[in-house]
């Protein structure tokens, strides 16, 4: 049954630190004013590689914005690399929205592609594949989808749809897959039937190795770049002795890889023909990636689940080395350092922004549509733990603002997607779980 809520979202921010965040037009959002000046804010709140009272330029600041977040950080002595890479400005968009209930009643949605014509692909953790109707409707688990290990954090992942799909109705998805000596995350694709009932043909396209038989960090997120080449994320699975595969060109762990469409490694990858390498592999030092899209101009973000107070945002390049776990913000959850590890070090890449305090991340939209003006260009992040939908403002590739939304509604957010309409879908991570459909208010 389908419910509409609607509220004004006239966003529950807080703001950031520092005055790089500066002026910015109205399409972006408006930092906000007011609060302690950078020098006043308590140890562990100046983004680091900043002096206190200074803007990102040096000069002195004359007025600051206020820190969007303002709890203690897990890991207080650390310093960043960049003014503005943690704390950005807290923005304000102003934007009126509706916030519409269209589907109650699955099990752990993990993913939502929209469909042509309106309706939504949804995977459920346990395993299931269903379509939501344009109305609502919840249809019937669709049949083809092979057994997956729902254990802990695996499951049915990431659903992505062919470039041609109107053409070849061929879907992908990603699936914590069970084999002899354990589980690894694998890509399948196959045909919705013109009934979407069944999947046809279906295919396992890629095998992670190597197999390991434990429950955590599997990724994953799938992304058709502008290449047509298919972009998968794969966690280090967590374990002490998965962690450093994240550094090893023999391991899929801890990378994300680029494939074809129909399997195999695609070409250009930056370590084909090394020895020992495996071609699939794009880039590597991640360590739990469920967040995942391609910008306007081409460029492949990720943002990653880190340590206690090192969620990263990346911008990814072919065979770049991003560090986990030798080169990773934050502390273990544990509380204890993390073994060996500097937040620093050269050959390694700093991430764009990172979180501290975490906000657990999952699903991620660049906006392109027409029904939000003001958020054009914005990357959307949902939050798990954190429970709410992240907006970041990026200019020049840095982050200059952030908004929190939908935090009074206090809900795992577990995936968003942008349909045909404008519109942003986002899916609750409970095993009640909803899709909404966030609108313009008119």
């Amino acid at each position: 049954m389908q419910r509409t809520r609607s509220l004004l979202a006239l966003s529950l921010i807080a703001s950031a630190s520092l005055a790089a965040c500066g002026p910015r037009n109205g399409a972006s959002g408006d930092p906000v004013p007011g609060g302690a000046a950078a020098g006043q804010l308590p140890a562990g709140q100046i983004p680091t590689g900043q002096s206190a009272g200074q803007t990102a330029t040096g000069q002195t600041a004359q007025q600051s914005c206020t820190a969007l977040e303002t709890r203690a950080a897990s890991a207080a002595d650390q310093r960043a690399a960049f003014p503005g890479q943690t704390r950005a400005c807290g923005v304000r968009s102003n934007v009126a929205f509706n916030v519409e209930v269209v589907a109650t009643g699955l099990a752990k949605p993990w993913a939502v592609e929209p469909l042509p014509g309106g309706a939504l692909l949804v995977t459920e953790k346990p395993g299931r594949m269903r379509i939501v109707s344009a109305a609502g409707q919840v249809g019937e688990p669709i049949a083809g989808v092979p057994a997956v290990d729902a254990r802990g954090q695996g499951g049915l992942l990431d659903v992505a749809l062919s470039p041609s799909f109107q053409r070849d109705r061929t879907v992908y998805w990603s699936f914590t897959e069970p084999r002899e000596g354990g589980n690894g995350t694998s890509v399948a694709r196959g045909v919705l039937s013109a009934d979407q009932r069944r999947l046809e043909q279906v295919r396992v396209i890629l095998r992670t190795q190597p197999t390991y038989n434990n429950n955590m960090h599997f990724g994953s997120r799938l992304s058709f770049g502008p290449d047509g080449m298919l972009y998968v994320t794969i966690g280090e699975r967590s374990a002490v002795q998965t962690r450093p595969q994240a550094q090893q060109l023999d391991s899929h762990l801890g990378k994300t890889l680029r494939i074809r469409p129909e399997g195999g490694a695609a070409p250009g990858n930056p370590f084909a023909g090394r020895a020992g390498a495996l071609p699939e592999i794009w880039s590597l030092g991640h360590r739990n990636i469920q967040s995942a899209a391609f910008d306007a101009q081409g460029r492949y973000w990720i943002v990653e689940h880190g340590p206690r107070g090192g969620d990263e945002l990346n911008l990814v390049e072919a065979g770049k080395n991003y560090g986990w776990p030798v080169v990773t913000y934050g502390i273990e959850y544990s509380g204890q350092p993390i073994p060996n590890a500097v937040t620093q070090r050269a050959g390694f890449e700093q991430p764009v922004y990172y979180w501290d305090p975490v906000i657990a991340p999952s699903g991620a939209q660049f906006y392109t549509g027409n029904a939000f003006p003001a958020w054009r260009g914005s990357l959307f992040i949902g939050g798990l733990g954190s429970k709410r939908l992240v907006r970041l403002v990026i200019q020049d590739g840095r982050v200059t603002g952030e908004e929190h939304l939908l935090t009074e509604r206090e809900q795992r957010i577990r995936d968003v997607r942008q349909g045909p309409d404008g519109a942003l879908y986002v899916t609750t991570d409970v095993e009640n779980g909803e899709i909404w459909r966030i609108s313009p208010r008119r």
